[in-house]
């Protein structure tokens, strides 16, 4: 045991270490982010019986727990070659790189989940172009950080805000098939099955 503490507290180890804590970490968020998430869609939108169900949520936490394992093993070891091959400084473009190389490598096959994980991903990104607020987030989660987030600023996000609903319901009435179909299943049970009913059973207990 002292063997290990030592391999723990040693610098010289800790590079090779945050990647094994960078796969533990993205494999728990990924079970943690997708399993409720596949749980609520199997029971509001799931078909077939349970077990078929159960093997659904499965395979999504699985997939999307591990996809996040892959990338932030994948991401790191990128960024520790990276500064290795610079003699040990870091660049600003080597997070870029990393993750241009990550990205592609473990979500760039499409399917289900990983476009998912994409559009999350891409609607951050385009949302951190909305002017910030004057002051940060009340979060105790970023104390420890030397970066706090802020939030945008009120008026430009209520345009922003605006703009994408705006596209998007557009989008669904004229341009359906480009919607990713987890969204577009969720906005066809609440703008499109909302316009049916035969009884007063199917219209406040049962969608149809």
């Amino acid at each position: 045991m002292d063997t290990v503490v030592h391999i723990l507290a040693d610098p010289a180890y800790h590079d090779y270490l945050a990647i094994l804590k960078g796969a533990r970490n993205g494999l728990v968020y990924g079970v943690k982010v997708r399993f409720p998430h596949a749980l609520i869609m199997a029971i509001l939108f799931g078909r077939g019986d349970w077990p078929s169900r159960i093997r659904t949520i499965f395979r999504a936490t699985k997939t999307h727990a591990l996809n996040l394992a892959k990338f932030v093993t994948l991401y790191k070891t990128l960024l520790l070659i990276q500064k290795k091959a610079n003699g040990g400084k870091e660049r600003s473009w080597d997070t870029f790189i990393a993750g241009l190389i990550g990205g592609y490598v473990v979500f760039g096959e499409r399917s289900a989940i990983n476009e998912q994980i994409v559009l999350y991903v891409c609607s951050r990104v385009a949302a951190s172009f909305i002017p910030r607020a004057s002051s940060p987030y009340n979060m105790s989660s970023t104390a420890s950080s030397a970066v706090r987030p802020i939030p945008p600023n009120a008026r430009y996000f209520s345009v922003f805000a605006a703009v994408c609903w705006g596209a998007v319901m557009w989008l669904f009435q004229e341009r359906g098939e480009t919607i990713q179909p987890g969204m577009f299943n969720s906005m066809v049970y609440l703008y499109r099955d909302s316009d049916h009913w035969n009884s007063l059973k199917t219209l406040l207990w049962h969608n149809r």
